[in-house]
């Protein structure tokens, strides 16, 4: 048997299983460390029969299996999902540009006449806005307004407004909500997928085994096939001397009709196992196994095992994947009641602006004012705002805590299937 230094999870000549894959596999310590191993190479088109060890197997069916990289991208889409959701807190930067023309006609004042005019003025605008991680939106503005006609004037006056929230929207917004769910997400696919490779580990070991006792079954059956035909030869000389009756050869055939059928039957088991083992090994290219045998290289061997019940019982709660899935599902409905209760409080905000103001018939002379920050401007002031129903809002929390008393159930429902299903197999 010859095999590459390919790492599993790094092929070139079939699909990869992701990174992620290879973390939740690191990630998972039902594993030994044998699956960690470089996998096996494929079966070369001329071979007929393939020799493998447990271990290849294993490798094998880690780096082939559909459902493990199927559900190993969950995961990755997971992540970036998650990244997306840092978009609120990227700042947006907004420039804009535009021309005012005002005609105004003759008027009269005191006795006097107004002539009329038009008056340019030339909007220039740049803005910088955003929101921070603990809730703070901020904007900093840079207009600037110029007067070409009847005058000439520049007045620009930048500006920085920040508003704090103080009860909704404080602790904890939908933003912040959402990562934190969708953090909780990622963790949970990546359980998933961790559940997934000891399936799939459990499946192929099985089929091994299986195929072992198949094979041994077929050698029990042929063997017995050889001993029902040497009584048959037997029984016929005996017929032809006159030592034994007729009807005694007749069932001596009878059994070895029935050991040949046997045999046959046993055969089909045979190889109804190597082609679950070839669907389990690499179902991407089944084509490469048509004409190859998977020959387990190893035996049976039953070693005896005497399992402590209560620490079988405190690993499973542990560790179990399933377990910590419902755990993770807690924590999700912990943070939804978080969120719905914040969303009760009305909202109060903290705002507050401040800037400089500037005005010269030269540009170089408007910014020079504006250095000596001679001319402040500057506000400051709080925004109350009492939702008088808040129906939708008291509904949502009153439904959150409804459907964490159902997690818990769940929770205690996946307790009790783990408890008797590892009370059964001790």
């Amino acid at each position: 048997m010859t095999s590459t230094h390919t790492p599993a999870f790094a092929k070139t000549s079939r699909p990869v299983l992701p990174a992620l894959a290879l973390a939740a596999l690191f990630f998972c310590p039902a594993f030994p460390a044998r699956a960690r191993q470089p996998a096996p190479s494929p079966p070369a088109a001329e071979g007929k029969i393939r020799l493998l060890s447990l271990d290849d197997v294993v490798q094998m069916a880690l780096t082939n299996n559909l459902d493990i990289l199927i559900t190993s991208y969950t995961p990755i889409l997971d992540q970036f999902a998650l990244n997306g959701l840092f978009s609120p807190y990227d700042p947006a930067l907004s420039l804009q540009v535009s021309r005012t023309f005002t005609t105004q006609p003759q008027g009269f004042y005191d006795g006097l006449t107004l002539p009329p005019y038009t008056t340019i003025v030339n909007n220039y605008a740049a803005s910088l806005t955003g929101t921070l991680p603990f809730g703070m939106t901020y904007g900093l503005t840079t207009p600037m307004q110029q007067y070409t006609t009847p005058f000439s004037l520049y007045t620009p006056s930048p500006s920085m407004t920040l508003t704090q929230p103080i009860l909704k929207n404080s602790w904890i917004d939908n933003t912040r909500y959402q990562i934190q769910l969708s953090r909780k997400t990622l963790r949970n696919d990546l359980l998933a997928l961790r559940l997934q490779m000891e399936n799939s580990v459990s499946s192929v070991k099985t089929a091994y085994f299986n195929l072992i006792a198949a094979r041994e079954n077929v050698a029990v059956q042929r063997a017995a096939v050889t001993l029902a035909q040497q009584l048959v030869d037997e029984n016929t000389r005996k017929v032809q001397f006159g030592a034994m009756a007729p009807l005694d050869q007749r069932q001596a055939e009878s059994q070895a009709a029935s050991s040949q059928s046997d045999l046959l039957a046993a055969q089909l088991a045979q190889a109804v196992q190597e082609n679950t083992l070839r669907s389990l090994l690499d179902p991407l290219h089944l084509d490469e196994w048509r004409d190859v045998t998977p020959v387990p290289a190893e035996t049976l061997l039953a070693v005896p095992e005497n399992p402590d019940l209560s620490a079988s019982l405190r690993t499973a709660i542990d560790s179990r994947p399933e377990m910590l899935q419902a755990k993770i599902n807690l924590e999700k409905q912990h943070l939804a009641i978080k969120y719905t209760q914040n969303q009760l409080y009305p909202e109060l905000d903290l705002k507050g602006s401040y800037g400089f103001n500037a005005a010269s018939a030269m540009f170089g002379q408007a910014l020079d004012t504006l250095r000596q920050g001679t001319d402040p401007s500057y506000s400051y002031g709080v925004a109350l705002t009492i939702p008088l129903e808040n129906t939708a809002a008291r509904n949502a929390y009153k439904s959150a805590r409804a459907t964490l008393q159902q997690s818990l159930l769940q929770l205690k429902k996946i307790e009790t299937t783990i408890v008797l299903a590892v009370d059964n197999d001790v």
